[in-house]
């Protein structure tokens, strides 16, 4: 099929199969530990075929439904270790894997977005693409000048897919919980719905790298190609090459990952002063080390516009976590619209819920890791636990959505490396109010 699948549906028919497979499974895996079975084969071959699906579908639509699995890969480090490797092997290649569009396609929307001439353009082109995602995939080129360049082209129907998908999607939300242990899905969808138009344009993403490109021009640490060609539906930029996250997390040293946590770190907390904007979309696929140690950035698609640099409260907020006083931290957060004026709340169990943020900041240095990820997660998810009845109470301004979510992606990166960072020294370097002078 040369575009995405397009029809509701056809679509929906797709994604319904995740739940109704996984509850099929699970129930035939009840009735072999009924025949004597050992409990541990069938939970692995139940979560292999599992996992193995979800890939497979979330992989074919592309659209919402990719984006969604892409999403979900970085919160497989939270994914309790019984369950963990078949999902974090199915779900990390969704960060850059899915079915190639065919050839005349690619074609076709170089030609309607470059214009007839856009061979021209062009020494050479390689048809065949290099990385596949969520709504465009990769070629790999030579530019007129001989620059090497990478050409992204938006898959036909990606739009109209992509929004549909994020739809249905909600409707099983509920479901899907259960494929995916210790991961909150509807906020997840709700978050993605939100900024998943502004995706669409590539000549958007083209101004927000530019943007990233001007702030770190020759910085030691931080590297991202320069755009060459715009349009809505194709983007070409310099051709970068390094080592990926995805493989300093399966086999990288430990200086490595100590190294690639503390520049994901850096520049998470670094870029909206220095460009205004905030990287948006942490999952690893989007971050590699060049060969001189600098982190590469790519996919510019969802940014948050911060224009004055982060919100100070965000750091007041973690300097009172921090601090021996949680009776001012609750008036702060009644002033600031995270509590409203007539919740009643433990200062200890807003202290306790916070902790996935604070505690990272206790130490000088602090190492981060799969299971203390999951020690958070469980506590969080636990239905009868008070930190799920505080986060019910809570209230999340939206111009900290999306810096919130961007600062747990990244956490939860930092888990899957198992990185010892100096956070507390660079979220006082670069987040204002975290510190008093």
């Amino acid at each position: 099929m040369s575009e995405i699948p397009r029809r509701t549906v056809q679509r929906t028919a797709k994604l319904a199969g995740l739940p109704l497979g996984a509850a099929g499974r699970f129930a035939a895996g009840w009735g072999k530990r009924l025949t004597g079975r050992d409990a541990d084969e069938v939970n692995a071959e139940i979560s292999a075929r599992t996992a193995e699906q979800l890939f497979a579908v979330l992989g074919q639509l592309k659209g919402g439904a990719m984006k969604f699995g892409q999403a979900l890969s970085v919160f497989e480090a939270a994914v309790p270790d019984e369950y963990a490797e078949p999902y974090r092997e199915a779900l990390t290649k969704l960060q850059s894997a899915a079915p190639p569009m065919p050839t005349r396609d690619v074609h076709q929307v170089l030609t309607e977005q470059l214009g007839s001439a856009w061979r021209s353009r062009f020494s050479e082109f390689d048809d065949v693409p290099t990385a596949a995602a969520s709504i465009g995939q990769v070629h790999r080129a030579t530019w007129h000048d001989g620059r090497e360049v990478a050409v992204k082209v938006q898959y036909p129907g990606a739009g109209e897919a992509l929004m549909s998908d994020l739809r249905q999607l909600q409707r099983f939300s509920r479901l899907i919980q259960g494929i995916v242990p210790g991961t909150e899905v509807k906020p997840l969808l709700s978050e993605l719905q939100e900024r998943m138009a502004e995706e669409l344009d590539y000549r958007v993403e083209a101004d927000a790298q530019r943007r990233f490109v001007t702030a770190y021009t020759d910085d030691p640490n931080v590297r991202v190609p320069r755009v060459l060609a715009s349009a809505p539906r194709a983007l070409v930029t310099e051709w970068v090459e390094g080592t990926g996250l995805a493989g300093i997390i399966r086999d990288g040293s430990q200086e490595d990952r100590d190294h690639a946590g503390t520049l994901l770190s850096l520049f998470n907390f670094s870029a909206p002063h220095q460009a205004g904007l905030l990287h948006a979309d942490p999952h690893p696929g989007n971050f590699m080390l060049d060969a001189d140690g600098r982190l590469i950035v790519i996919d510019f698609g969802a940014v948050a516009r911060l224009p004055d640099g982060p919100p100070p409260t965000f750091g007041v907020l973690l300097r009172l976590a921090l601090g021996d006083d949680p009776e001012e931290l609750l008036r702060f957060l009644r002033a600031e619209r995270f509590l409203g004026p007539r919740t009643e709340l433990a200062a200890e169990d807003v202290l306790a819920f916070l902790a996935p943020l604070v505690e990272p900041l206790r130490t000088e240095r602090f190492t981060f890791t799969r299971s203390w990820l999951q020690g958070q997660a469980d506590r969080v998810g636990n239905l009868r636990g008070n930190d799920f009845r505080t986060s019910r109470s809570l209230n999340l301004p939206p111009e900290y959505l999306m810096i919130y979510r961007t600062t747990m992606g990244t956490t939860a990166i930092l888990c899957q490396l198992g990185a010892t960072v100096a956070a507390r020294s660079i979220v006082g370097d670069w987040l204002p109010g975290f510190r008093t002078r």
